[in-house]
């Protein structure tokens, strides 16, 4: 029996999961969080195999959660499912310690797919990400500019175009505002961007507001 919990904040999205894996007899939904903050206890107190994991959960930043995940319960294997495309978000997940990436709008039968290769010691991505990567090594494609930002510049950019000031920023990721600059001075320069108007229409443009 495949032992899964559910981390989402949204009642809908746990509801329809919960449904989903019922119908496979060799999974079970043993535990839900709604916050960032109850995932750690949760998966303390309960054997599980594999958390299912949004990426916009209340509570933290998505990459520094999943990277307490993998650093307090490393025997658990992370499916992360979330809204955002795969090509700026899935290499990243898997680079962090996560075991698959699916967005929100693939079939239910894929999910299943994911669950059971995982499981069974399997990475998963979607085919059309695969073939992409495959497309892209085989023609010795650079990195696109996202890809050179770290995972905490990518946060910040995505927490610019969503409109926070710096000092929101800093309060939220628990750093300094100067902490901030100096991260905003770097995706300008590995964005080629002038402005921080340039850094949230280019955040905006690429969809990256979080």
């Amino acid at each position: 029996m495949i032992r899964l919990a559910i981390a989402d904040d949204h009642p809908v999205v746990r509801e329809g999961l919960r449904h989903l894996i019922s119908n496979s007899p060799d999974m079970q939904v043993v535990c839900e969080a709604v916050n960032s903050n109850e995932i750690a206890p949760m998966l303390k107190e309960n054997q599980i195999d594999i958390l299912l994991l949004d990426v916009s959960m209340p509570g933290g930043k998505f990459f520094d959660t999943l990277q307490r995940i993998r650093t307090r319960t490393p025997g658990v294997k992370v499916l992360v499912l979330s809204v955002h495309p795969e090509e700026d978000y899935a290499l990243r997940t898997l680079k962090a310690g996560g075991c698959g990436y699916l967005t929100k709008d693939r079939s239910p039968e894929e999910l299943v797919v994911a669950i059971r290769r995982i499981y069974q010691g399997g990475k998963y991505i979607s085919a059309s990400l695969a073939e992409h990567l495959l497309n892209e090594k085989i023609g010795g494609t650079t990195a696109t500019p996202l890809e050179r930002l770290s995972n905490r510049e990518y946060e910040i950019l995505c927490m610019l175009g969503s409109g926070k000031r710096p000092m929101e920023i800093a309060e939220e990721l628990s750093i300094s505002p100067k902490t901030v600059s100096a991260h905003r001075k770097h995706i300008l320069q590995k964005l080629e961007l002038k402005s921080t108007s340039e850094l949230i229409r280019y955040a905006l443009e690429h969809a990256l507001a979080g």
